[in-house]
């Protein structure tokens, strides 16, 4: 049980990293800030719904869709970690984003995907199911979304008690951490490509 907890915690920190539950509330608020609570409400639950599908499946068809085009993880690690290298330091130096206007659908598109499953959520569930697991890996998916959720539907409450400073302050700090995950994801599968073309 000690085990598992631990192979949890290894996954459930990059993810939160990755996802940035607290920066996703920030963002959030301004977005439906003229929204009424029931939509508020329905948005955010079908934003981590689509969020939590597109990573399980992902999780699922993952390796079978490397092998069919014939990349390799070392390969989609570099790659996702110069993506989450880009991605973090863009949020790190410019944490404002421009809002979107509020379409029928936006808690699936974009706020479910690609805003929260983008390119760091779903370079981390890969690399994590070997790291740490399967089942902690989903189980740790599922806490986050649960986080995810739960900010943005008591969005008004996070941003009484931080404050808008606080969640930026917060929201760079989480920035500042995925990128050190993206420089260690492209070590990684650095290693896992010379060690393949070793071997």
């Amino acid at each position: 049980m000690a085990e598992w907890l631990n192979q949890f915690v290894m996954a459930f920190i990059p993810l939160f990293v990755a996802i940035d539950p607290i920066g996703m509330a920030g963002m959030f608020v301004g977005l439906t800030e003229d929204v009424a609570e029931a939509e508020r409400s329905r948005t955010a639950k079908h934003a981590a719904v689509t969020a939590l599908v597109v990573g399980l499946g992902f999780m699922a068809i993952g390796r079978f869709l490397f092998q069919a085009i014939g990349i390799t993880i070392g390969d989609f690690q570099m790659a996702g970690g110069l993506i989450l290298l880009i991605v973090a330091s863009r949020s790190l130096l410019d944490y404002e984003r421009k809002a979107t206007p509020l379409s029928e659908d936006f808690g699936v598109v974009p706020l479910g995907l690609p805003l929260i499953a983008g390119p760091a959520m779903l370079s981390a569930l890969l690399v994590l199911q070997d790291t740490a697991g399967v089942g902690p890996t989903i189980a740790a998916l599922v806490v986050n979304m649960f986080l995810t959720w739960f900010s943005m539907r008591h969005v008004k409450a996070v941003m009484r008690v931080m404050g808008k400073r606080g969640v930026r302050a917060v929201s760079k700090i989480i920035s500042l951490l995925l990128v050190a995950f993206a420089v260690h994801m492209i070590r990684v599968g650095w290693q896992r490509v010379m060690d393949g073309a070793v071997t």
